[in-house]
């Protein structure tokens, strides 16, 4: 008999014998089954935060800020500032020939969380007339939008899920005065869905700013960045600089990627030694009930790696199923939810490649967790556990 069939046979009598060792094999089911769970559920924090800032995301987006200033809430910009920005040739144009900019304005706003009452903090942004074209995935889906030169709002659908007193006919209270809140969007899970956006002129002086905090652009091409930069630049009186968006959303987005990754990696890596633990000690266990069974194996002329393929590939199909009920348990519960961070709500997300990810890690705990009970198959002593017969 050769070796695959060897080991068919081998593994199949082991497979079958699952159900007399059914609690034992639960340890390790269970054990795979949280670890994956909560890894993939932290990771999704990092792949729902990077969606949500990357989702209106264009090659020929371009985002100018104040020279010095790594983040848009700490720039500001004047008006002439803007309007120099705007006006650079390798901007693209409307069909109306206007540029395709947009000078934003952000800032935040003291609101109660729904359900605690606790304290939080959601984002305003300003929008000017080119601003709904710089974000076209805005849709109304509730009330109407806010007219220019009013104070009043829209709010995102994210937002209004997690915070109070932000519903339609509501009026939230700026530094001059209150604004009503006109209509509700939602934009496929931009960033922005977390947000009340107004008329960027007219929220300026309620909030008491004079400034704008960046303008959002469209080049006539990727290839004309490095061209509009040293535009920018040539003007030192105004102190401009500007950055890819995809490259300033991927630095933005890092310094949380890294904190959630790093938390993941910390708590599925302390739960996963467990795990490992657990799947040695229940195979070991399952080697010792199996041990006539693998003496009488090795006596018909089954092999040393036909029995210790069948302890790793026990392992490794329990872990499997733990992974695909803690990969499960992980999208019923976040898939789709809502996280505050800071001002910006943003929907988790468990992604086929996050399961995936989850998956092999189930698998690398289950060639570990049997390495030792494997060897001990291998070479347990066939005379003596025919005595025992």
């Amino acid at each position: 008999m050769n070796g695959l069939r060897q080991i068919f046979v081998v593994s199949a009598l082991n497979f079958r014998g699952l159900r007399t060792r059914i609690w034992p094999s639960l340890v390790i089911v269970t054990g795979v089954g949280c670890v994956v769970a909560v890894l993939v559920s932290v990771l999704s924090l990092t792949v729902g935060i990077t969606r949500s800032y990357t989702v209106n995301l264009s090659p020929t987006r371009t985002i100018v800020l104040a020279m010095g200033t790594a983040a848009e809430r700490n720039s500001s910009l004047s008006h002439a500032a803007v309007n120099f920005a705007s006006d650079l040739p390798d901007i693209k144009k409307t069909a109306d020939g206007s540029p395709l900019a947009d000078g934003e304005v952000v800032a935040s706003l003291p609101v109660d969380k729904k359900g605690t009452g606790l304290n939080g903090t959601i984002a305003i942004r300003g929008l000017g007339p080119k601003g709904l074209l710089m974000h076209p995935n805005l849709h109304i889906v509730a009330g109407r939008m806010f007219r220019a030169g009013s104070a009043e709002a829209i709010v995102g659908l994210a937002a209004q899920q997690q915070f109070s007193d932000i519903e339609i006919g509501d009026s939230v209270t700026l530094q001059h005065g209150r604004w009503k809140i006109v209509g509700a969007f939602k934009a496929d899970g931009d960033i922005i869905e977390g947000q009340i956006i107004a008329d960027a002129d007219t929220l300026m002086p309620a909030i008491g700013r004079q400034s704008y905090n960046s303008v959002i652009a469209d080049l006539v091409s990727s290839d004309r960045f490095e061209a509009f930069k040293a535009a920018l630049t040539a003007n030192p009186s105004l102190q401009m600089t500007a950055e890819r968006q995809s490259q300033y959303l991927a630095r933005t987005t890092q310094r949380f990627a890294s904190l959630f990754n790093t938390v993941a990696y910390v708590i599925g890596g302390i739960m996963a030694v467990g795990a490992v633990f657990g799947t040695i000690n229940t195979l070991y266990t399952a080697v010792g009930a199996r041990s006539r069974e693998i003496a009488t194996l090795r006596a018909l002329g089954f092999g040393e790696i036909p029995v210790a393929v069948s302890v790793i590939l026990e392992a490794v199909f329990l872990s499997l199923v733990g992974a695909v009920g803690g990969s499960a348990a992980a999208w019923l519960l976040f898939d789709g939810k809502h996280k505050v961070l800071g001002a910006s709500v943003f929907s988790l997300s468990i992604s086929p490649a996050l399961v995936a990810f989850g998956i092999l890690w189930a698998v690398a705990i289950a060639l570990v967790g049997s390495a030792l009970p494997s060897i001990r198959a291998a070479r347990l002593p066939i005379v003596a556990a025919l005595r025992a017969l």
